[in-house]
């Protein structure tokens, strides 16, 4: 064996990239395969010339002139209901500081990306060359006809103050300046959580705030909002406490001067009740937080860097409540939970304005939201067993589903409430409906398999290391953090090409075929052979089998030296099965194994089996293959919600292929009663409810959206599966074996280093399952 460096320990704590390597990896994200993040997609068809007539001249002059007669129409005929300008000046980029209008565009564009995903809001992004506020003020006033909202974005203060706010006036569509309000929403949700658990009112609490610049003035104006005294809050900047002897205030700095007879920070703190930090890295002591009332609430959100570490804060008060702006400690305060969907609420209802009603509304929202039981989806997403109401889970994950309903709505009904709304909605449930059809494209799965992986890394055997795709998709997986790969190829291959691409680290690497490895050979020929000598195999085989890579592999995992096996990017498919089914068998009660990939489709992830082993399965077989289906689907946090699929529908041909579907569906049925299943359905049948519905509506499916698709030959799925990765550019997740007594999974040939990657996590949280039991 030959190990570079060896530390499984200190890898799983975390690997840390050189700087180099992560500027080049950001570089190359943002040029390749074409520079940017974002694009525009056309909505309408446009395939034939009465398209094009309809999409411009000279069809488009009808929409025209109805907007002219009426311009509220811009709303019926035009795309700007659901636009948003992302605009800023690059004068306070993150932590950048005044970089100016080009070097701001990166972050414009990121900042679009997250609308859309998280909220469907489609975004230009627009950087000004303006730092003086008037001018500012008029280029955006100039191009606001074009847009359902803005949002304002890394402006300095004071000028965001000023800008924000005659916007605001001056214009009549939401206007929000996200550096102030999302933190503000975002902390005030986090902390009303908190006082709570403290058993203290904000009426009460003595809060101690740390920066003065935008998002400290707007936090600090909504904890007002919500119950904080004056009297009872104390605001720093770099100068110490701001009081109201001091000279050459600013407005907003004199709007929160206090007269406590305290100057510094650390007197400041002393039997305060709540720290906000909004400021700089470490200038909390220990100290500092020892002086603090009982059951402390802390939020250092100084980022990346907080205003004192987390594990150092925790090992001091054991009855802290604490908040950052890190995801790698529990109560992230990310503005992501707030900004996508106050403006989905505000667009939908077509709210002149962004008011304090419709800010309060979303902190209740999301605050409410964090006492409700947490979805199965989120806790398997985040690596919980049971995520609660408490002292870590103070304000919802992310990547919790509910949001894009829970907040939205709670924003539109206080625009409706506050008389901002141009457009009520009335039928709410339908609003639910249409916001959780929005993300349904769920492109942040890969993000959720990533993380979950990332959660609790596990040993990786990669069986063609000496392939340059393969050893790509190694390096992102150990530098991401998703495992620990583990080489076997021949070893002056994988160096040579590890050196080619700049590959170093703490790795493992295993030639199958070298003296080196004689003993482990001997150990799993040896233990090979006790298992099938009564089938015909000898010690010579066994021997000989262990020289070739994926029955070395196999053995890996099944002796406990790895938790998870790749192969098959060089191999076909039925050359890697053959030796991972003998060395590790099949789950009890299961006659053969299955293959399901997931497809992510802009309606969801649909799960698609069996794509690779079963070429014309019995009815049972079929019914068997669903069921496995089911607890892969499961294994990832979704419900399955499962089609059987024919070229018929219930049953209308007796055809013998047909006749499988039925029996296989009557099987499910009679064995697995909560599983939600029907058919035989045709595809389209199965993927439109509404149509569904209309025809069959004693279908348990009618009112459903299927996600999981069981094909009733091989030859369907896979034809299926890989016409949506051709045609529609549909990612594919897979093949994902079901039925092995071991956490292995074989690639499709040929995969891409991102499809490795992708199926490296999935063996990782397949090991993670099968450990638990």
């Amino acid at each position: 064996m030959l190990i570079l460096k060896s530390s499984y320990i200190c890898y799983s704590t975390h690997i840390k990239m050189s700087k180099e390597r992560k500027r080049r990896e950001a570089l190359v994200y943002h040029a390749k395969p074409r520079p940017g993040k974002i694009e525009v997609v056309p909505t309408k068809s446009y395939s034939t010339q009465r398209d094009l007539a309809l999409a411009y001249s000279p069809g488009v002059a009808v929409p025209c002139l109805e907007i002219e007669k009426i311009k509220d129409d811009v709303y019926k005929y035009t795309n700007k209901g659901n636009l948003v300008a992302v605009i800023s000046n690059g004068t306070a980029v993150l932590g950048l500081g005044d970089i100016g209008p080009e070097a701001s565009k990166p972050v414009m564009e990121g900042k679009g990306l997250l609308f859309k995903i998280f909220a469907g809001i489609d975004v230009f992004d627009i950087e000004v060359d303006a730092k003086d506020p008037e001018k500012f003020i008029e280029a955006v006033k100039a191009i606001a006809p074009t847009f359902g909202g803005i949002n304002l974005e890394d402006i300095k203060a004071p000028e965001a103050f000023e800008i924000e706010q005659r916007l605001k006036k001056e214009l009549d569509i939401p206007v929000m300046h996200d550096d102030q309000h999302g933190t503000a929403i975002i902390s005030c949700a986090a902390l009303l959580n908190a006082l709570e658990l403290a058993n203290k009112k904000i009426k009460d609490a003595r809060i101690v705030i740390s920066g003065a610049g935008a998002a400290a003035v707007s936090c600090t104006r909504l904890y007002k909002s919500f119950g904080a005294k004056d009297e009872n809050i104390i605001m720093t900047d770099s100068k110490g406490v701001i009081r109201k002897d001091r000279k050459n205030l600013i407005p907003e700095k004199q709007e929160f001067a206090t007269d406590i007879d305290v100057h510094t920070l650390k007197e400041a703190m002393i039997n305060s009740d709540v720290f906000i930090g909004l400021s700089k890295p470490n200038i909390v002591d220990k100290g500092m937080l020892r002086s603090m009332n009982k059951n402390p609430v802390v939020f250092a959100m100084a980022n990346p860097d907080p205003e004192i570490e987390y594990e150092l804060a925790c090992s001091v008060r054991d009855d802290i409540i604490m908040a950052t702006g890190r995801s790698d400690h529990p109560n992230q305060v990310n503005n992501v939970l707030g900004f996508p969907f106050i403006f989905r609420g505000a667009l939908d209802v077509r709210a002149t304005k962004i008011n304090e009603a419709m800010k309060m509304a979303a902190v209740e929202a999301l605050a409410e939201l964090a006492k409700k039981p947490v979805p199965e989806q989120v806790n398997i997403a985040y690596q919980e067993r049971s995520l609660s109401f408490g002292l870590d889970y103070i304000i919802p994950k992310p990547f919790d589903p509910r949001l894009i309903e829970e907040v939205p709505i709670a924003v539109a009904k206080a625009a409706i409430a506050s008389g901002v709304a141009k457009e009520p909605i009335e039928d709410w449930e339908k609003y639910r409906v249409q916001l959780a059809q929005l993300i349904g494209s769920d492109k942040k799965t890969i993000r959720l398999i990533h993380d979950r992986a990332k959660s609790s890394p596990k040993k990786i055997v990669f069986a063609e290391a000496d392939q340059l795709d393969v050893l790509k998709a190694a390096q992102i997986v150990i530098e991401e953090g998703i495992g620990q790969p583990i080489l076997l190829g021949r070893k002056e291959v994988i160096t040579d090409l590890m050196e080619s691409i700049n590959f170093n680290g703490e790795i493992s690497i295993l030639d199958p075929k070298s003296d080196a490895q004689r003993e482990m050979k001997d150990n799993y020929a040896k233990l090979f052979w006790n298992e099938q000598k009564r089938k015909g195999v000898t010690l010579y085989e066994a021997q000989s089998m262990m020289r070739e890579r994926n029955y070395f592999a196999s053995m890996m995992v099944k002796n406990g030296d790895a938790d998870a096996m790749l192969s098959g990017y060089s191999r076909n498919y039925a050359s890697v099965i053959k030796p991972v089914i003998n060395v590790v068998g099949k789950n009890k009660g299961v006659s053969k194994i299955a293959a399901t990939n997931m497809i992510l489709t802009d309606r969801g992830p649909i799960f698609i089996s069996d794509t690779s082993i079963n070429i014309e399965p019995t009815a049972k077989e079929l019914a068997k293959i669903g069921f496995m289906t089911s607890k892969i689907v499961e294994m990832f946090g979704i419900k399955p919600v499962m089609a059987m699929l024919s070229y018929t529908n219930f049953g209308s041909s007796k055809h013998h292929n047909a006749g499988k579907v039925t029996e296989a569906v009557a099987y499910l049925h009679r064995y697995y009663p909560d599983l939600v299943v029907d058919g035989p359905l045709q595809s389209d049948f199965a993927l439109n409810r509404e149509m569904l519905n209309e025809r069959y509506p004693f279908s348990q499916l009618a009112k459903m959206n299927v996600n999981t698709l069981i094909f009733p030959n091989l030859e369907s799925a896979n034809i299926t599966y890989k016409l949506m990765k051709e045609l529609n550019k549909n990612q594919s997740v897979g093949p994902i074996l079901l039925g092995l007594k071991e956490p292995i999974h074989i690639l499709q040939l040929g995969a891409s280093v991102d499809e490795i990657v992708n199926m490296a996590a999935v063996a990782v949280i397949d090991a993670q399952k099968k450990q638990k039991k």
